[in-house]
């Protein structure tokens, strides 16, 4: 996709090909670390850890979506202001986030319902996040957003890039490091609460670096 593309060259199911271009190849590389630590540390099992990848990826489309909204409607703006580095500062801070509640939950209310839903808060706030990742894929986004020159096809063309980024092998890889997880944690409980703390301890210091690369 090269600077020379102009709007009516660009079509929804091009910009789901970048986002697609993107979910198989850098979207892994950057955001395993993130999701794959929590994955092992909440040790859910394959089930809930579905439920899991998917509040993430529900959290990377509806970023997406509102990004080009607002790369339509504010043009160059947006990426100017990602480039600034403020994408590592939410994202730090989601990391942070998610590694603190590792450290605080409490094991024995697992099955409340209303648990659950709040458990599935980090993972929506690390996709969320994690979109922000400064990169030429959503620099491409963020510009074709932008000539578009209005919030409501911004939004359509970040929601197309979001459903392609959302195919991913993490729909296949997180489930997996849930199970994994969920082993530790049933053959062996010491080592399955070493592997959470271990996890909480991850997330929050790779979250403390993303905040450094601001300084």
């Amino acid at each position: 996709m090269s600077d020379a593309i102009t709007l009516h060259t660009v079509s929804v199911m091009t910009v789901w090909m970048l986002g697609l271009s993107m979910g198989l190849t850098a979207c892994t590389a950057t955001c395993l670390p993130f999701m794959g630590t929590w994955m092992i540390g909440r040790g859910s099992g394959a089930r809930l850890a579905l439920r899991d990848t998917s509040a993430f990826l529900a959290g990377r489309v509806t970023a997406y979506s509102l990004l080009g909204a607002v790369a339509g409607a504010a043009g160059k703006w947006l990426a100017d202001t990602l480039a600034g580095g403020i994408g590592h500062a939410v994202i730090g801070l989601a990391g942070i986030a998610a590694g603190a509640w590792l450290l605080h939950s409490d094991e024995t209310h697992r099955s409340c319902g209303t648990r659950r839903a709040f458990a599935e808060a980090p993972p929506y706030a690390m996709g969320f996040a994690l979109s922000m990742t400064p990169c030429v894929p959503l620099a491409t986004l963020l510009a074709v957003c932008a000539q578009a020159g209005s919030t409501t096809q911004g939004a359509g063309y970040g929601l197309a890039f979001g459903f392609g980024a959302a195919v991913t092998p993490m729909l296949i890889l997180l489930p997996l490091l849930g199970s994994f997880g969920q082993r530790l944690r049933e053959g062996r409980p010491w080592l399955g609460l070493w592997a959470r703390r271990g996890a909480a301890l991850v997330l929050i210091a790779i979250g403390l670096r993303r905040l450094m690369l601001l300084a």
